[in-house]
């Protein structure tokens, strides 16, 4: 009897929804901007998926251009690029998740360990201001050190009586360089996760662990590793979702699209932004695109189940 009254005071499962937004109606308002937003830039642009399977020409527009099938797959895959780009995309994004998240980790277990209120603020301002500058600034800055006639390095090299580095010839030199162009940027943004993380790690066991004897490292070992464990799971997660996608702004203007380095430097993102100018083939590029994003799906997919069969309480869903 009284589950039946409670089921008539919830009333049928299809009006849940319509009760929640009455009573929660402040909410789901502050909600509906980044509602709408998501929609117009995700979802919607998600119907130029059928230009992959397009033979795409202006006046029949994209869905009444003649069907192509997979022939612009097989034109990507067999232009010589697919492996190359996709290998660039997928090493760099790793290399750039392995050393940020390193570095994150360690700068925000340091920051945390300070108790000069002052020093640690300005610290974090410092390290978080690089975040806000543009990526065509970061390449600005990377030109002017590394010019061949009058970059910073070489003008050093030369009064001090060594020779120049012609650095936009040599494309090995831009592994590292990008890599640390990316610390460089992200360094800040990420200590700042980290270290909202490890302030949330409850201080009475520290207490516990100074009555103990233990020392410094020991607390960090077992106590603040531990304590962020959750945080740094999820966030590998996200960022494994886009493993599969470069950062188009840093490799495009940092590189600053220099033929000599593609062989080291091209991703899937700039490769499909050069065939869209050069060649118009928005069918290839669709295709490339939809590769892309298929791949990025199916490892989060396996990442997450991977994840939930360890740790069930750290998967994303």
């Amino acid at each position: 009897m009284a589950r039946f009254r409670k089921r008539q005071e919830q009333g049928p499962k299809g009006h849940v929804l319509l009760r929640d937004l009455r009573q929660n109606r402040t909410k789901w308002l502050m909600l509906l901007p980044a509602a709408i937003v998501v929609i117009l830039m995700c979802y919607i642009p998600m119907g130029g998926i059928v230009l992959a399977f397009k033979e795409y020409n202006y006046r029949d527009g994209i869905f009444r251009s003649p069907s192509a099938g997979w022939s612009n797959f097989r034109y990507f895959f067999l232009s010589g690029k697919a492996w190359s780009v996709t290998r660039n995309t997928i090493l760099y994004n790793v290399a750039f998740l392995s050393v940020n998240t390193f570095f994150q980790v360690t700068c925000a277990i340091f920051l945390s360990e300070i108790n000069r209120k002052w020093f640690k603020r300005t610290t974090q301002s410092i390290m978080f201001f690089p975040y806000f500058i543009s990526w065509v600034v970061v390449g600005a800055f990377v030109y002017n050190l590394f010019n061949y006639e009058f970059g910073s390095v070489n003008t050093l090299l030369r009064q001090i009586g060594l020779g120049e580095v012609d650095v936009y010839s040599n494309a090995k030199a831009w592994i590292p360089i990008l890599i640390f162009a990316s610390l460089f940027k992200n360094l800040g943004y990420g200590t700042v996760m980290y270290l909202a993380s490890v302030i949330n790690i409850d201080p009475m066991l520290y207490e516990a662990a100074d009555l103990d004897g233990a020392t410094m490292w020991q607390k960090i070992r077992y106590i603040t590793l531990p304590g962020i464990r959750s945080t740094m799971v999820i966030l590998i997660l996200l960022s494994i979702g886009t493993i599969m996608k470069g950062d188009f702004q840093m490799f495009w203007q940092v590189t600053g699209n220099n033929p000599m380095t593609l062989g080291v430097t091209d991703v899937i993102d700039t490769y499909v932004t050069r065939s869209l100018m050069y060649l118009q083939e928005f069918g290839m590029t669709s295709a490339a695109g939809l590769y892309q994003s298929v791949i990025s799906f199916v490892l989060i997919l396996g990442a997450n189940f991977a994840v939930k069969k360890i740790e069930p309480d750290y998967a994303l869903f």
